[in-house]
C-alpha cells in the first residue's frame, strides 16, 4: 500500500509540474536574461564637444539655443544667456539615454505615445536636434510622453523615436526638453533684503524730488524726509518701496537699446553696506520695464555683470515701488461706512 501510494503521488507531481510549465508565460521561463538596454546615441559624449546649437520645435512653438564662446544664449532674446545647468542636464541626459523597450511601429498609433509628427496641429510631440559645426546633426529625437512612475528610486523614462523612423521606444533617463524659453533662463534679477535699504532718492519726470530714509533707532522704517513736513503717510506703501528688490524676477527681457515705452525718471537706492542701486523705469501701456546699475560694495560687480546691457519687464505694480509719487505714499482715507439698511 505504501509503495502504491508513493507511485500515485509521484505521478501526480509530475503531471502538476508539466502543467505548470505549459501554462507559465514564456517570459517567466527564460533561462537567458534579455539583452541590456543600449544607448540611444553611441559615442555621443565625445561629439558634443563640437555642439553649437540646440533646437526644440513643435507645431506652435520653437526654441533655439546657440553657443557663444563658453556660454549658451537665446538668439531670439538678443543673445540673453540661458542657465548653464539646464543645457548641461539636457546634453548629459542625451549621452546617458538608453532604449529599454521597443514599442509600436505603426504610424497610426504614434500619437498615443506623443510621438506623431511634431509639426501636426494639436500634436504634443517635440523635435529635439543638437547640431554641430556647419549644422551637422549630432543627435535628433522625437520626444513624446513621459512615463509616470509611482515607485521611489525608479529611473525616469520617456517615449522616443528617431525622426526618420516609425519605431517607438521606451527610453530610460532624464531628458529635460521644453520649447518655452522662460524655462531656460534664470529669471532672478536681484534679492536685496528690505532691511538693507537705508535711503531712497526719487526723481520722477514732472514731479518734485522725493527722499525717503530711515532713522538710526533699531527696527527703524523708511519715512518721508523730503519734502519736509509731509502729509500723513501710508506705512504699507513705504514698506513696498523698501522691498522693491526682494525676490525680484523678470517677466521678459530685451537688449537695453530696445527698451520700449516712456521713461518715468530714476531712483537711487542706498544700502547699509555702501552699495547703491539706480533704477530707470519705463512705462509701455500696461507693461513696466527697468534698467539697473549698481555701484560701491562687494556685490556691485557681479550684479552689473548680470544687468549690463539688458532691460527687464517686471510687474506693473512695481512702478510705485521704484518711482513713487508723493500721493502714492499718502495715507488712504478710510471708506465711508455703508448706509444702514432700510
Amino acid at each position: 500500500m505504501q509503495r502504491r501510494t508513493l507511485l500515485l503521488l509521484s505521478t501526480a507531481a509530475a503531471v502538476t509540474l508539466g502543467a505548470a510549465l505549459v501554462l507559465t508565460p514564456s517570459v517567466l521561463r527564460q533561462e537567458v536574461a534579455p539583452p541590456a538596454a543600449r544607448l540611444a546615441f553611441d559615442g555621443l559624449a565625445a561629439r558634443l564637444a563640437s555642439a553649437e546649437r540646440i533646437e526644440v520645435r513643435k507645431h506652435d512653438a520653437s526654441l533655439v539655443v546657440a553657443r557663444q564662446g563658453d556660454a549658451w544664449v537665446l538668439p531670439e532674446r538678443g543673445n540673453y544667456p540661458v542657465r548653464a545647468e539646464r543645457v548641461r542636464e539636457l546634453l548629459v541626459g542625451l549621452t546617458e539615454l538608453r532604449l529599454t523597450e521597443p514599442r509600436t511601429t505603426d504610424p497610426g498609433q504614434l500619437d498615443r505615445l506623443g510621438l506623431d509628427d511634431p509639426m501636426r496641429p494639436g500634436s504634443t510631440a517635440l523635435l529635439l536636434r543638437v547640431l554641430g559645426t556647419g549644422g551637422q546633426p549630432l543627435a535628433e529625437l522625437v520626444v513624446g510622453r513621459r512615463r509616470v512612475r509611482t515607485q521611489g528610486n525608479v529611473p525616469e523614462s520617456v517615449y522616443v523615436r528617431r525622426p526618420e523612423e516609425s519605431q517607438a521606444w521606451l527610453a530610460e533617463g532624464r531628458l529635460p526638453v521644453d520649447s518655452d524659453p522662460q524655462l531656460w533662463m534664470d529669471r532672478d534679477i536681484a534679492n536685496i533684503a528690505e532691511a538693507r535699504i537705508r535711503r531712497v532718492t526719487v526723481h520722477r519726470v514732472g514731479e518734485p524730488e522725493l527722499v525717503l530714509g530711515r532713522g538710526e533707532e533699531p527696527e527703524a522704517k523708511l519715512r518721508i524726509q523730503v519734502p519736509p513736513n509731509p502729509p500723513s503717510f501710508d506705512a504699507v506703501s513705504l514698506d513696498e518701496v523698501a522691498r522693491a528688490f526682494e525676490y525680484l524676477t523678470f517677466l521678459e527681457v530685451r537688449p537695453e537699446r530696445e527698451v520700449p515705452g516712456t521713461a518715468l525718471g530714476e531712483a537711487r537706492f542706498e544700502l547699509s553696506d555702501g552699495m547703491a542701486v539706480t533704477v530707470w523705469p519705463s512705462r509701455d501701456g500696461d507693461t513696466l520695464w527697468i534698467k539697473l546699475r549698481a555701484e560701491g560694495g562687494a556685490d556691485a560687480a557681479p550684479l552689473n555683470a548680470r544687468w549690463q546691457g539688458w532691460a527687464y519687464q517686471v510687474g506693473v505694480w512695481k512702478e510705485k515701488a521704484f518711482t513713487p509719487r508723493l500721493e502714492d505714499l499718502q495715507e488712504r482715507e478710510a471708506p465711508p461706512p455703508p448706509a444702514p439698511a432700510r
